[in-house]
């Protein structure tokens, strides 16, 4: 380079955001966004950052979408998936920083043809541990392909492009999902026939369809009739290239199987002689999940309705009006998106007296089996007693006092499992406090006027 080249250089305008990182090339651009090369300026990392122009997307976009993306981003902390390292906000754009991964799209090495099996298999295992990791946060990702496989510049597989992806909070009264989306070639069948679906098994058909073209470098549903090749898929009619080993051919025969209910799961999966060879699990950090140690012997909090007994409670904390409109409200929110941590809360209103709201939440834990002791007035933590896929769960309920004849409990996860706090949410808690909620936070049908 010479001296005027490094002149010019000099004397071009940096893009510095935030004081933090300096935004360069532009790699890539979507309808309502576009991504460019970044560099953290402290400590020298490369990211990429996704650029969201929040007007456009209030006037035209999926805002739902956008924001369960940066949501379901935050849940699935996995060394075999594109990290969220920050959100980060202006009055007209959000941005998201993203682990910057150089080495590619898997669907490049496809195009060039077949892989090695041992190649293959190392992908496989990379993906199916991610997935796995996505279905135990409640997470499907509805979107898995080849395009969406990263390569990072050990050779790494990193799953991206949550766009698509659904949570709990998506599925229908029948435990559902029934967006038809994804990838024709690489959707199940059941959401081809527009059917309820389950994501975590609709997922592992993708998979299965993934490890086929690795293994033989094209797709097994194949037809220039789009609706040909529907009805192959509704009949998983394929072939296998003659040089698939007979290990592999078993696990693929096993992952395309129409019955979704008879397809294998993914602990099964991973005990398949042909997936486990060489196959060691990725060493996963929970530093989203911040919590005190658990007691190990709980003394149970013991309440009565007397208001002369010793163990009666003065009055709850007030909440600021403010809030609980805010916090009551189903609308769109983007402020949501720019916390620090993301917190699984749930939220509901009773006319009960909050010393009563404490009796019936004691009477709750002890038939589901959880400890119950009081933190602090008010505000009491539940803990199962029974360690669940990622430790024991641990709920916060606090009671406040909104006015004289009206209180809120806000439940929030204090450590274990998003997909089993969902779970304890919504088909334990509810139906259990049926008899004095008056509305939960978010449902419209619910909402009355105070």
């Amino acid at each position: 380079m010479d001296e005027s080249e490094e002149q010019k250089k000099a004397n071009f305008p940096r893009n510095i955001l935030f004081g933090k990182y300096e935004m360069g090339r532009q790699l890539g651009q979507g309808t309502f966004a576009k991504v460019y090369y970044g560099k953290n300026l402290v400590t020298g990392e490369s990211v990429a950052i996704k650029v969201i122009n929040k007007d456009q997307v209030k006037k035209e976009g999926p805002i739902d979408q956008i924001k369960r993306e940066i949501s379901v981003m935050r849940l699935v902390r996995h060394p075999n998936i594109v990290e969220l390292k920050e959100v980060m906000a202006t009055k007209g754009k959000v941005y998201c920083v993203m682990e910057y991964v150089k080495g590619g799209e898997l669907f490049a090495k496809v195009l060039k043809g077949k892989l090695k099996e041992e190649i293959a298999r190392k992908y496989f295992q990379q993906l199916v541990s991610a997935v796995d990791f996505c279905h135990s946060r409640g997470v499907s990702h509805r979107d898995l392909k080849p395009e969406n496989l990263l390569l990072d510049e050990n050779g790494d597989l990193k799953v991206s492009d949550f766009g698509l992806s659904a949570l709990p909070e998506q599925l229908r009264n029948d435990g559902l999902l029934h967006t038809q989306c994804g990838t024709p070639a690489y959707v199940a069948p059941e959401i081809l026939k527009r059917k309820g679906y389950d994501g975590a098994k609709a997922d592992i058909w993708s998979c299965g369809i993934i490890l086929f073209v690795l293994l033989a470098g094209y797709l097994p549903f194949q037809d220039e009739n789009v609706m040909k090749m529907y009805r192959k898929v509704f009949k998983a009619q394929y072939e296998f290239p003659q040089w698939f080993s007979e290990e592999s051919k078993t696990l693929i025969s096993k992952l395309l199987v129409v019955d979704p209910e008879k397809r294998i799961s993914i602990p099964d999966i991973m005990k398949n002689s042909w997936f486990y060879q060489g196959f060691t699990r990725p060493i996963i950090e929970y530093s989203s999940i911040i919590d005190d140690e658990d007691k190990e012997d709980e003394e149970e909090l013991v309440i009565t309705k007397s208001p002369s007994s010793s163990s009666s409670l003065s009055s709850p904390p007030f909440y600021n009006a403010f809030e609980f409109i805010s916090s009551m409200s189903s609308g769109f929110d983007l402020s949501s998106m720019f916390e620090n941590k993301r917190k699984s809360r749930s939220m509901f209103t009773s006319k009960c007296s909050a010393l009563a709201i404490l009796v019936k939440l004691q009477s709750v834990a002890k038939k589901l089996n959880f400890g119950f002791c009081l933190e602090k007035e008010y505000k009491v933590k539940m803990s199962k007693k029974i360690e669940g896929r990622k430790g024991k769960l641990a709920v916060v309920a606090e009671v406040y006092e909104v006015a004289p004849e009206l209180a809120v409990v806000e439940f929030s996860k204090s450590s274990g499992d998003t997909f089993e706090y969902n779970k304890f949410c919504e088909e334990d808690v509810r139906p259990a406090l049926k008899d004095i909620v008056w509305s939960w936070q978010g449902d419209e049908s619910n909402c009355h006027q105070l």
